[in-house]
């Protein structure tokens, strides 16, 4: 029988006094705490399976919650994401919560409190690859380490490897914004695994090491070592990260 198996942390890192991060797999959430032990599950393959990180906007009040709201409303409508068009139709719901939460287009503390969003729809024969915002989905297989999601960034100076500033998000605005996700019906291909993780792993860390440690290590203990990895690298943003692999047994 075929299974995927998940294995995820999530951790404020050295630098933020809180977890803006939030995590979703299956009908499973983890919102702002602290883990350093990744947690695996397995669920049998073929209904659709959601798993997805969300990174709430530094800088911008209620970020917590706005990840939250997000994973939350996967969790419950994981199940259904079983085309491209749902996926797109819950995120634009997503989206419009994160607003309602915000008080609308009235304005207040909350007002533009907003989060990215990347995960995966696991299927039986393919993933949906999906984001908003900056946060990411990495495929290894044995060609080597490859971004399957579209950074919602603007384009890098020379020698600029990172930025901070997303194009769009969910919310994050005072007033209303439509957003346009990116969603990518991807096969499923023996021996790849998938890592999907906010800026605090891909900011500190250059491909090279998260595809050096996703080859030396398994699902569990690679989540751990790219969690390590960042911290090592001085840990400035949440961490947050799931590793994804389908399995037989």
């Amino acid at each position: 029988m075929q299974y995927v198996a998940v294995s995820a942390l999530s951790h404020p890192g050295l630098r933020r006094t809180r977890n803006e991060d939030s995590l979703v797999i299956g009908p499973w959430t983890l919102c702002a705490t602290v883990t350093e032990s990744p947690q695996t599950l397995a669920f049998p393959l073929g209904s659709p399976l959601v798993v997805a990180v969300a990174d709430g906007l530094g800088g911008h009040p209620g970020g917590d919650l706005a990840s939250s709201l997000v994973v939350r409303g996967l969790a419950s409508n994981g199940s259904d994401l079983g085309t491209e068009d749902a996926v797109r139709d819950l995120l634009d719901a997503c989206n419009r919560a994160v607003y309602d939460a915000a008080g609308g287009d009235m304005g207040g503390e909350l007002a533009t409190m907003g989060t990215t969003v990347a995960g995966v729809v696991v299927r039986g024969d393919s993933l949906l690859v999906f984001n908003v915002g900056d946060s990411r989905v990495l495929a290894l297989s044995p060609d080597g380490l490859r971004q399957l999601s579209v950074d919602d960034s603007p384009p890098l100076e020379p020698g600029q490897r990172t930025t901070s500033l997303v194009t769009q998000c969910l919310g994050g605005s005072p007033v209303f914004r439509a957003v346009h996700a990116h969603v990518t019906p991807v096969p499923l291909s023996p021996g790849e695994r998938y890592l999907i993780c906010t800026d605090g792993v891909t900011d500190p860390l250059t491909n090279d090491v998260i595809e050096d440690v996703l080859r030396e290590h398994d699902d569990g203990r690679a989540a751990f070592e790219l969690w390590r990895a960042a911290i090592e690298a001085g840990g400035p943003d949440n961490i947050t990260l799931a590793v994804v692999r389908v399995g037989e047994e």
